[in-house]
C-alpha cells in the first residue's frame, strides 16, 4: 500500500519497500447606416457604434476575456488552447467528484516529463536543489527524473521561465478536449499505451535491475509510448507528475477555488493554506496499475516528499512566459522525440 490512500480513500501508513505519479461575442448589428446627424443627435447614434467596435472579435471566456489563440509553442512544448475543460468523475473515485466544467486561458505544457540528465544539469549550475533518484536501474539519462521534494520541481521549473501547471491545466493537458479517461481516449490503459503495472508485474513486467528487489520495476526512457493528446508523453504512467496546487478532500469541497475561470485550487495557490498540508501528484505510474492512470485520479503528498516516494513532474507556461520563451533551442540534454529510445519495444 501507499504512504497515503488509494484515491479517495483515508491515508494509511506505507510499506516498507514500496517506492517512496461558445462561440464569438457577436457585435450588435447595425440595421442601416446613420445618415449623418445633426449636432444634438450625434452622441445618441454613434454610442452603438462604438460598443459594437469595443465588442472581443473571437472567442473569449465567460468573463469577456478573450481567448488567445495559439502560437508557435517553445522548444519541447506544445500548446493547450482555451476554453472549457473537463475535470473530475461523478463515477470515479470519491476525492474526484462531482465532474465539473471549468474554463481555461491558453497555455503551454511539458512534451515531457522532465528527465535526469536536464535535472542534473541544472543542479550543476547550481540553480536547483539535488534530489533524486534514489533506486539502482534509474539512471539513464531520459529516465524522468524522480525523487525531489515539490519545493524543488516548482523552483526547476521557476529557473527555466516557466511554473508547476495547475491541477486543471494538467487535468485538460492529459484528458484532451472531450475530457477523455486517458491521453488517448477511453480505451482502458495497456502497456502499449503507458508504462504501468499489469498482470506481468510492474513496468510492464520489466524488472529493475542491480536490485535485491528486482520486482518493484522501473520508469522507461521517456517518449517510450505514443504521444497522447497535443503531442504529449507519458501523461498517464511512467512517474506521477507533480503539480501545483493544494489538495482538498474532493472537488465539491474545494468549491469555487477549484470551478471557474482559470482555478488553482485551496487559497488560489497561496504560498501557505491554513488548512492544507498536501500538494497534489497525477497521472499513475509504472509502479500502479491501469486504473490509476485515468486523467481525474489525485493523490496527495506532503510537498516535502516526506515519507518518501519516486515522483516527477514537467513544467508549463503563461502565454507571457511562452512568448519569452518563443525562439529559444532546446537545451542539449534534452529528449528529443523520434531519437533512438532503449525502452521502445518493452513490455508491448
Amino acid at each position: 500500500m501507499l504512504g497515503c490512500a488509494r484515491p479517495g480513500e483515508a491515508p494509511v501508513a506505507p510499506v516498507a519497500g514500496e517506492p517512496v505519479a461558445s462561440g464569438p461575442a457577436i457585435p450588435e448589428p447595425i440595421a442601416a447606416p446613420i445618415a449623418a446627424a445633426s449636432v444634438d443627435t450625434a452622441p445618441v447614434a454613434t454610442a452603438p457604434i462604438a460598443a459594437a467596435r469595443a465588442a472581443p472579435a473571437g472567442p473569449t471566456l465567460p468573463d469577456g476575456t478573450p481567448i488567445v489563440a495559439c502560437d508557435t509553442a517553445p522548444a519541447n512544448m506544445a500548446c493547450i488552447p482555451g476554453g472549457k475543460a473537463i475535470r473530475g468523475t461523478d463515477d470515479g473515485p470519491e476525492n474526484a467528484r462531482p465532474k465539473l466544467e471549468v474554463w481555461l486561458q491558453t497555455y503551454y505544457m511539458d512534451r515531457f516529463e522532465v528527465t535526469i540528465a536536464e535535472y542534473k544539469a541544472c543542479v550543476k549550475r547550481g540553480a536547483c536543489k539535488k534530489g533524486g533518484p534514489f533506486y539502482p536501474d534509474f539512471s539513464r539519462p531520459h529516465q524522468p527524473i524522480v525523487g525531489m521534494s515539490w519545493f524543488a520541481a516548482k523552483q526547476y521549473c521557476e529557473v527555466h521561465g516557466k511554473q508547476l501547471p495547475t491541477e486543471a491545466q494538467w487535468e485538460a493537458a492529459a484528458r484532451g478536449p472531450e475530457g477523455a479517461a486517458f491521453p488517448w481516449g477511453n480505451d482502458r490503459a495497456t502497456c502499449r499505451l503507458a508504462v504501468l503495472r499489469d498482470k506481468r508485474g510492474r513496468s510492464c513486467g520489466t524488472p529493475m535491475a542491480r536490485s535485491s528487489e528486482p520486482y518493484k520495476g522501473r520508469t522507461f526512457v521517456v517518449g517510450s509510448r505514443p504521444a497522447g493528446f497535443y503531442g504529449l508523453f507519458d501523461m498517464a504512467g511512467n512517474a506521477w507528475e507533480y503539480v501545483a496546487d493544494w489538495y482538498a478532500p474532493d472537488l465539491a469541497t474545494c468549491g469555487a477555488a477549484c470551478s471557474g475561470i482559470d482555478p488553482k485550487g485551496p487559497c488560489d495557490g497561496a504560498e501557505s493554506c491554513p488548512g492544507a498540508t498536501d500538494k497534489l501528484v497525477k497521472g499513475g505510474s509504472w509502479y500502479w496499475s491501469a486504473e490509476y492512470a485515468a486523467g481525474w485520479v489525485r493523490r496527495p503528498q506532503p510537498p516535502g516528499n516526506s515519507p518518501f516516494h519516486h515522483f516527477g513532474f514537467r513544467c508549463a507556461a503563461t502565454i507571457d512566459q511562452a512568448a519569452a520563451l518563443r525562439g529559444k533551442p532546446a537545451a542539449p540534454e534534452a529528449p528529443v522525440e523520434g531519437e533512438r529510445n532503449t525502452d521502445a519495444d518493452r513490455g508491448l
